[in-house]
């Protein structure tokens, strides 16, 4: 059963629908799974709770 697991910071949970729907079609061409095989957990990160470069994500 493959798991993916995406860090992001927060979306709408329309992009978020998108992004499972693809990512699932991508393992079932990939690997020949079926969908319900398919796990995908979302982790999101708030923006002052990260940082690039040497600042936070929320200062840019």
């Amino acid at each position: 059963m493959p798991t993916v697991t995406v860090q992001q910071g927060p979306r709408s949970v329309e992009l978020k629908r998108a992004l499972v729907a693809r990512i699932t079609e991508a393992f079932v061409d990939a690997l020949d799974v079926p969908a319900t095989s398919v796990q995908v957990w979302i982790q999101e990160t708030p923006a002052d709770s990260w940082g690039q470069g040497g600042t936070l994500t929320a200062d840019k």
